[in-house]
Protein backbone atom coordinates (compact mmCIF):
# COMPACT_ATOMS: atom_id res chain seq x y z
CA UNK A 1 0.00 0.00 0.00
CA UNK A 2 1.91 3.39 -1.12
CA UNK A 3 2.35 6.02 1.87
CA UNK A 4 0.87 8.49 0.15
CA UNK A 5 -2.62 7.12 -1.85
CA UNK A 6 -3.53 9.53 -4.59
CA UNK A 7 -6.56 8.92 -5.78
CA UNK A 8 -7.57 9.78 -10.04
CA UNK A 9 -10.84 10.61 -12.02
CA UNK A 10 -10.29 10.69 -15.75
CA UNK A 11 -12.35 13.46 -18.10
CA UNK A 12 -12.30 14.54 -21.42
CA UNK A 13 -10.50 17.54 -21.90
CA UNK A 14 -13.60 18.48 -23.35
CA UNK A 15 -14.79 18.76 -20.13
CA UNK A 16 -12.49 20.89 -18.47
CA UNK A 17 -13.47 23.98 -18.83
CA UNK A 18 -17.06 23.62 -17.71
CA UNK A 19 -15.43 21.81 -14.18
CA UNK A 20 -13.40 25.08 -13.73
CA UNK A 21 -16.03 27.19 -14.38
CA UNK A 22 -18.22 25.17 -12.27
CA UNK A 23 -15.41 24.97 -9.40
CA UNK A 24 -16.05 21.59 -8.80
CA UNK A 25 -16.98 18.23 -10.60
CA UNK A 26 -20.39 16.51 -9.96
CA UNK A 27 -21.96 13.57 -9.40
CA UNK A 28 -23.86 11.26 -12.06
CA UNK A 29 -27.00 12.02 -10.30
CA UNK A 30 -25.98 16.04 -10.48
CA UNK A 31 -25.35 16.14 -13.84
CA UNK A 32 -28.35 14.85 -15.13
CA UNK A 33 -30.20 17.96 -13.82
CA UNK A 34 -27.53 19.71 -15.96
CA UNK A 35 -27.40 20.48 -19.82
CA UNK A 36 -24.47 18.47 -21.44
CA UNK A 37 -21.04 19.65 -20.27
CA UNK A 38 -18.40 18.43 -22.85
CA UNK A 39 -18.11 14.83 -24.48
CA UNK A 40 -19.99 12.15 -22.34
CA UNK A 41 -17.64 9.14 -21.41
CA UNK A 42 -18.41 5.59 -20.08
CA UNK A 43 -21.09 3.52 -20.23
CA UNK A 44 -24.58 4.74 -20.27
CA UNK A 45 -26.10 1.45 -18.63
CA UNK A 46 -23.77 1.42 -15.73
CA UNK A 47 -23.86 5.00 -15.13
CA UNK A 48 -27.87 4.23 -14.64
CA UNK A 49 -27.00 1.14 -12.61
CA UNK A 50 -25.01 3.18 -10.10
CA UNK A 51 -27.84 5.04 -9.53
CA UNK A 52 -29.44 2.16 -7.76
CA UNK A 53 -26.81 0.61 -6.14
CA UNK A 54 -26.80 1.35 -2.21
CA UNK A 55 -23.38 1.87 -0.22
CA UNK A 56 -23.60 -0.01 3.56
CA UNK A 57 -21.29 1.79 4.93
CA UNK A 58 -23.96 5.15 4.34
CA UNK A 59 -27.50 4.08 4.54
CA UNK A 60 -29.26 5.97 1.97
CA UNK A 61 -26.61 6.68 -0.43
CA UNK A 62 -26.09 5.81 -3.33
CA UNK A 63 -22.95 5.18 -5.74
CA UNK A 64 -23.89 7.43 -8.45
CA UNK A 65 -24.90 10.04 -5.77
CA UNK A 66 -20.43 10.29 -5.57
CA UNK A 67 -18.03 11.40 -7.59
CA UNK A 68 -15.71 8.61 -8.15
CA UNK A 69 -12.20 8.22 -8.27
CA UNK A 70 -9.67 5.27 -8.91
CA UNK A 71 -6.50 4.33 -6.87
CA UNK A 72 -4.62 4.34 -10.27
CA UNK A 73 -3.81 5.94 -13.63
CA UNK A 74 -4.34 3.83 -16.61
CA UNK A 75 -7.54 2.34 -15.62
CA UNK A 76 -9.12 -0.47 -17.23
CA UNK A 77 -11.86 1.96 -18.59
CA UNK A 78 -9.37 4.10 -20.37
CA UNK A 79 -8.11 0.50 -21.83
CA UNK A 80 -11.77 0.47 -23.40
CA UNK A 81 -11.68 3.79 -24.83
CA UNK A 82 -8.22 2.95 -26.49
CA UNK A 83 -9.25 0.07 -28.03
CA UNK A 84 -12.91 1.86 -29.40
CA UNK A 85 -14.78 -1.07 -29.92
CA UNK A 86 -16.78 -1.60 -26.90
CA UNK A 87 -20.62 -2.24 -27.76
CA UNK A 88 -22.01 -0.29 -24.76
CA UNK A 89 -19.46 3.09 -25.26
CA UNK A 90 -20.78 5.70 -27.02
CA UNK A 91 -17.57 7.55 -27.01
CA UNK A 92 -15.25 6.55 -29.47
CA UNK A 93 -12.72 9.20 -29.33
CA UNK A 94 -9.53 7.46 -27.84
CA UNK A 95 -7.50 7.65 -25.01
CA UNK A 96 -5.80 10.34 -26.06
CA UNK A 97 -7.92 13.59 -24.66
CA UNK A 98 -8.54 12.11 -21.59
CA UNK A 99 -7.15 13.63 -18.76
CA UNK A 100 -6.30 12.03 -15.10
CA UNK A 101 -7.09 14.74 -12.57
CA UNK A 102 -4.92 14.31 -9.44
CA UNK A 103 -5.93 14.64 -5.63
CA UNK A 104 -4.55 13.03 -2.28
CA UNK A 105 -6.82 10.96 -0.50
CA UNK A 106 -5.99 12.27 2.91
CA UNK A 107 -6.51 16.13 2.16
CA UNK A 108 -9.91 14.62 0.32
CA UNK A 109 -11.16 12.54 3.60
CA UNK A 110 -9.98 15.77 5.64
CA UNK A 111 -12.29 18.62 3.03
CA UNK A 112 -15.27 16.30 2.89
CA UNK A 113 -15.61 16.00 6.29
CA UNK A 114 -15.12 19.38 7.55
CA UNK A 115 -18.23 20.11 4.63
CA UNK A 116 -20.25 17.60 6.20
CA UNK A 117 -20.06 15.48 2.75
CA UNK A 118 -20.00 11.44 3.27
CA UNK A 119 -17.48 9.24 1.48
CA UNK A 120 -16.11 5.75 1.31
CA UNK A 121 -14.06 3.28 -1.10
CA UNK A 122 -14.76 -0.02 -2.50
CA UNK A 123 -12.79 -3.24 -2.87
CA UNK A 124 -13.79 -3.30 -6.68
CA UNK A 125 -15.64 -1.87 -9.24
CA UNK A 126 -18.85 0.07 -7.49
CA UNK A 127 -20.90 -0.69 -11.02
CA UNK A 128 -20.55 -4.14 -10.12
CA UNK A 129 -23.40 -5.87 -8.71
CA UNK A 130 -21.17 -7.07 -5.46
CA UNK A 131 -18.79 -4.96 -3.78
CA UNK A 132 -17.76 -4.13 -0.48
CA UNK A 133 -17.38 -0.81 0.64
CA UNK A 134 -16.20 0.89 3.62
CA UNK A 135 -15.90 4.75 5.73
CA UNK A 136 -12.47 4.07 7.91
CA UNK A 137 -9.42 4.50 6.40
CA UNK A 138 -8.18 2.09 8.63
CA UNK A 139 -9.69 -0.64 6.22
CA UNK A 140 -7.38 0.06 3.24
CA UNK A 141 -5.49 -2.71 3.06
CA UNK A 142 -8.64 -4.39 2.36
CA UNK A 143 -8.09 -3.39 -0.58
CA UNK A 144 -5.69 -5.88 -3.16
CA UNK A 145 -2.82 -3.02 -4.34
CA UNK A 146 -1.08 -5.32 -6.46
CA UNK A 147 -4.25 -5.83 -8.41
CA UNK A 148 -4.67 -1.91 -8.26
CA UNK A 149 -0.45 -0.95 -9.34
CA UNK A 150 -0.62 -3.68 -12.34
CA UNK A 151 -0.32 -2.98 -15.30
CA UNK A 152 -1.59 -6.59 -17.00
CA UNK A 153 -4.65 -6.77 -14.93
CA UNK A 154 -6.54 -9.67 -16.88
CA UNK A 155 -8.49 -11.79 -14.46
CA UNK A 156 -8.67 -9.36 -11.71
CA UNK A 157 -9.85 -6.16 -13.80
CA UNK A 158 -12.60 -5.76 -10.79
CA UNK A 159 -10.15 -5.41 -7.89
CA UNK A 160 -8.23 -3.12 -10.15
CA UNK A 161 -11.03 -0.90 -9.87
CA UNK A 162 -11.32 -0.21 -6.50
CA UNK A 163 -12.56 3.48 -6.22
CA UNK A 164 -13.09 5.84 -3.31
CA UNK A 165 -16.19 8.27 -3.65
CA UNK A 166 -17.58 11.84 -2.41
CA UNK A 167 -20.52 12.39 -2.07
CA UNK A 168 -22.31 15.51 -4.08
CA UNK A 169 -18.94 17.48 -5.57
CA UNK A 170 -15.43 17.53 -5.34
CA UNK A 171 -13.98 21.04 -5.76
CA UNK A 172 -11.82 21.82 -8.20
CA UNK A 173 -9.25 23.65 -5.76
CA UNK A 174 -8.28 20.01 -4.42
CA UNK A 175 -6.97 18.71 -8.02
CA UNK A 176 -3.35 18.85 -7.36
CA UNK A 177 -2.62 17.59 -10.83
CA UNK A 178 -3.61 16.73 -14.24
CA UNK A 179 -1.83 13.98 -16.27
CA UNK A 180 -1.93 13.79 -19.85
CA UNK A 181 -1.00 11.83 -23.01
CA UNK A 182 1.39 14.06 -24.60
CA UNK A 183 2.92 17.51 -25.18
CA UNK A 184 0.44 18.03 -27.17
CA UNK A 185 -2.20 17.83 -24.66
CA UNK A 186 -0.26 19.82 -22.00
CA UNK A 187 -0.51 22.64 -24.65
CA UNK A 188 -4.52 22.28 -24.59
CA UNK A 189 -4.96 21.91 -20.92
CA UNK A 190 -2.45 24.63 -20.30
CA UNK A 191 -4.88 26.72 -23.22
CA UNK A 192 -7.93 26.39 -20.98
CA UNK A 193 -6.31 26.87 -17.66
CA UNK A 194 -3.93 29.44 -18.18
CA UNK A 195 -6.00 32.50 -16.42
CA UNK A 196 -6.85 30.38 -13.38
CA UNK A 197 -6.48 31.28 -10.17
CA UNK A 198 -6.23 27.44 -9.21
CA UNK A 199 -3.76 25.44 -11.69
CA UNK A 200 -2.49 22.60 -11.40
CA UNK A 201 0.40 21.44 -12.66
CA UNK A 202 0.21 19.65 -16.36
CA UNK A 203 2.65 17.01 -17.05
CA UNK A 204 2.51 14.51 -20.19
CA UNK A 205 2.97 11.31 -18.35
CA UNK A 206 2.77 8.76 -21.03
CA UNK A 207 3.26 5.77 -18.75
CA UNK A 208 0.00 6.37 -17.49
CA UNK A 209 -1.73 5.70 -21.15
CA UNK A 210 -2.11 2.50 -23.43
Amino acid sequence: MPENIKIYHIIHIDTLPYVIADGSLFSDSTMRTRPQCGAIIGMNKIKERRLTLSLTSHQGLHVGECVPFYFCPRSVMLYMFHMRNHSEIDYQGGQEPILHLVADLQRTVVWAEKNSLRWAFTSSNAGSYYFEDYADLKYLNQLDWDAIQANQWSGFQDKKQAEFLIEGRFPWEMVEGIGVYSSEWVNRANDIAINEKHKPQIKAIREWYY
